[in-house]
């Protein structure tokens, strides 16, 4: 199911729910750059696991108006308007990548409205030392922010997505070429292939303008303190991740005082892939909600 909220400063915010529509809610964020159809290879999963999945569109993806100059902070303001919306008082919230500092944004300005959160391959704050081996697109755009250069984040935007739209796999490839063995693996998956161009489409129709405003904001300092959250946090993470350093989470979480970190050895960025149901019954366990029936064997 697909909707629009009008937002109370007039701009709208495309969302969906996906999964079991009489489920459990959760608050689902996708990475950078997505949409709202991200991770809809998952939706047995979340079937499965009796999940009502709600997404949204952040400003400039999909059919969500864009914000310029928006922070962090903006987006969770919005995601509780949308709670406010759909009659939610407090949920879980799962976030991946470039989702995972909104996730943390949400818990610190309004722990009221979430009752456990679940952070994998989070992006962190990054330092010059954390740069050796990362993806080089990341590696530039977050030189160009730390230079206060909005256009350069979106000039290199604007050139990704432009290889991205045509043919979004191939795309994704070149900007991944230097990604390690276990993300090559799971771009082969045909699974994983039809969600990434289904999303990847999706969240830059608009244009690039959304991605560089995000990339920019994640790549400076956050508007919000991590030092502020009162939820429990578990953040997983994999070892050998190029697009965001286990180097640079470990330095944020250790500001943090409520979190628990998880660490997947052998496994790249792309690892939520494989262990979206892992993440999500862990996520479960801790905020009430029963695990399913055992699966009958075939």
């Amino acid at each position: 199911m697909d909707g629009v909220l009008t937002l109370s400063d007039g701009r709208e915010l495309t969302w969906r729910e996906d999964g079991d529509p009489e489920g459990v809610p959760l608050l689902r964020l996708q990475g950078t750059p997505g949409s709202r159809l991200s991770g809809l290879a998952q939706e047995s999963v979340w079937r499965e696991l009796g999940l009502r999945v709600i997404k949204a569109d952040r400003p400039g993806y999909g059919g969500s108006t864009r914000l310029p100059d928006r922070g962090i902070a903006d987006v969770a303001s919005d995601l509780v308007e949308l709670l406010d919306h759909l009659g939610l008082d407090a949920v879980p919230v799962m976030g991946g990548s470039g989702g995972g500092p909104h996730v943390l944004a949400l818990c610190a300005l309004y722990p009221a409205r979430v009752t456990g959160a679940a952070v994998v391959v989070g992006v962190a704050p990054l330092e010059e030392g954390d740069l050796q081996g990362l993806i080089e697109v990341n590696v530039e755009v977050w030189r160009r922010a730390r230079a206060d250069d909005w256009n350069g984040v979106h000039a290199i935007c604007v050139e990704q997505r432009d290889r991205v739209i045509p043919d979004p796999l191939a795309g994704f490839r070149k900007i991944m070429d230097k990604a390690p063995s276990e993300d090559q693996d799971i771009m082969n998956d045909p699974r994983w292939q039809e969600s990434l161009v289904t999303d990847v489409r999706e969240a830059l129709r608009q244009g690039a303008e959304g991605w560089a405003d995000e990339s920019f904001v994640l790549s400076r300092p956050w508007d919000f303190a991590v030092e502020d959250m009162s939820i429990p946090v578990v953040w997983w993470h994999a070892r050998n991740d190029k697009n965001a350093p286990l180097s640079a989470v470990e330095r944020l979480i250790a500001r943090m005082s409520i979190v628990d970190l998880r660490r997947w050895d052998k496994a790249g960025h792309l690892e939520t892939f494989r262990r979206e149901r892992e993440v999500l019954l862990e996520l479960m366990s801790r905020t009430g909600t029963p695990a399913p029936p055992p699966r009958p064997k075939p």
